[in-house]
């Protein structure tokens, strides 16, 4: 048939009135004046086809001699398009799944906005909520996988010890080192390296006290020689630990990629350099401004704090937080600087002929910074009538800016914590007593399904996407 042809078909189909459509095996007669009341949507574009190829273009296979038009789409939601025609409203009825609903009406060139009011909010609330599901969900997924693949790979050091000189008891070592709790012997170790820690902490605070502080022969003020004594030992023990998890690690090349041991690395270093740093200015006098390097480095004494997330699982699950948390702390500090930029210019504004404290833009950033965090130091406040209101604006608006990430935070926070008990709990149900045996107790259909879970359900985003994209492109056309 040719385009001729079908343009006369056009013309007789408007002129009749009718034109005829098979959904899925569902026939129906559609009045033509009926569907060119919308002309934008996929029916109402047939109607206005002038060549066979462009009516392909919108359904799926066209019958010349029914003249009768074929869409391979779902039958049972064919309906509520037919009701949408007819009345110019969307209804959704509450057992139809509201994605598969809106990927129908995409392709129909059906907008959401014609849903109408009765069914509007609980539409969106149901598109909206399973958002949260997915996320714990997702957590439980990642829970399981991530434990699972990090149980696979202790086991897979703890192996590299089988055929090694030595390899039983060095493997005992390491799990008494690196994982606290696991033996009696990890928990002596542990408390111990605890102890040391607070206590150099607790000497470094007490040293700062002038009642501590003896003046050298010059009459600067120095250490006290028991909290130098503290200091060494404190020193020898990290380098002792250091040293012994650095023996017994089943691989050198890995050992200071763990954030952990190079955490061990940095208590320690300054104490080196700074030793290295006082005998070159001993033995050259022209370099005393080294001696300064050798006093900054002195305050980073109170980074070994951080030793303490060896032994404790929620500062570990805190770090982790931080680390995959990057983009809602970014959110974060992006709304505080917008709201510190207007409230300071307002401040400013206000402010800067009234107050010499917010004379200036800077000064007022940092009063606006203060105000949002809801710290308020009360260094600086506003006198005017106007500034305490801008003063009472700035602060609800931080504690708003600064609530709204923690929820998303706080469910990171839980879902690294219980990963991190599981897998603490995995390990410590291990037994290497006469060397490798078998892998832990994992559940490994659970393991299989969330992976598969996981492909269909990316697929699954993917095949939604389409359906949206070819509905963009058709109403670009």
């Amino acid at each position: 048939m040719t385009g001729q042809s079908l343009w006369d078909l056009s013309e007789a189909n408007v002129e009749d009135g009718e034109i005829r459509i098979n959904v899925g095996g569902f026939k129906k007669r559609l009045r033509s004046h009926t569907l060119l009341r919308f002309p934008e949507t996929r029916l109402g574009r047939l109607l206005l086809c002038h060549s066979r190829e462009a009516i392909l273009e919108l359904c799926d296979d066209y019958d010349d001699v029914q003249r009768e038009f074929y869409f391979d789409r779902n039958p049972q939601l064919f309906p509520y398009v037919l009701h949408f025609y007819h009345t110019g409203k969307l209804h959704v009825m509450a057992e139809l799944c509201v994605f598969s609903f809106s990927q129908e009406i995409e392709y129909w060139g059906i907008n959401e906005f014609f849903i109408d009011s009765c069914c509007s909010y609980s539409y969106h609330g149901r598109k909206v909520e399973p958002e949260q599901e997915k996320w714990d969900e997702q957590s439980d997924q990642e829970s399981t996988t991530s434990s699972f693949d990090e149980i696979l790979a202790f086991y897979n050091d703890a192996s590299k010890f089988d055929g090694q000189p030595l390899g039983n008891f060095r493997r005992q070592l390491w799990l008494a080192l690196d994982n606290p709790g696991y033996s009696v012997l990890s928990r002596v170790f542990s408390v111990l390296s605890i102890l040391v820690v607070l206590g150099s902490i607790i000497t470094m605070c007490l040293n700062s006290l002038p009642d501590f502080q003896i003046p050298d022969s010059q009459g600067n003020p120095g250490e006290d020689p028991r909290f130098e004594i503290v200091e060494h030992f404190g020193i020898a023990w990290f380098t002792f630990e250091l040293m012994a998890r650095f023996a017994v690690t089943p691989d050198f090349l890995k050992f200071f990629k763990n954030a952990l041991n190079l955490i061990d690395l940095m208590s320690i270093v300054p104490f080196y350099i700074t030793l290295v740093v006082n005998l070159v200015v001993e033995s050259t006098p022209a370099l005393a401004n080294l001696g300064r390097v050798a006093q900054v480095l002195r305050l980073m004494r109170i980074f070994r704090i951080l030793k303490l997330a060896r032994h404790s699982t929620g500062l570990r699950s805190l770090g982790a937080t931080l680390k995959y948390s990057y983009k809602e702390v970014g959110l974060l500090l992006l709304y505080l600087s917008v709201g510190i930029s207007i409230f300071s210019v307002v401040a400013y504004t206000i402010e800067k002929e009234e107050n010499e404290g917010l004379a200036t833009i800077p000064a007022c950033w940092w009063w606006a910074t203060v105000s949002m965090t809801t710290v308020g130091y009360g260094d600086v406040v506003p006198g005017t009538t106007a500034g305490r209101l801008t003063a009472s604006a700035c602060i609800l608006a931080g504690i708003l800016v600064v609530v709204l990430p923690i929820t998303l935070i706080f469910n990171k926070f839980s879902h690294f914590y219980r990963r991190q008990k599981q897998l603490e709990s995995a390990m410590r149900s291990c037994d290497f007593g006469d060397g490798m045996k078998e892998v832990p107790s994992v559940n490994l259909r659970d393991y299989y399904a969330h992976k598969v879970k996981s492909l269909m359900a990316s697929l699954t985003n993917m095949s939604r996407s389409s359906p949206s994209e070819l509905s963009l492109n058709d109403s670009l056309h």
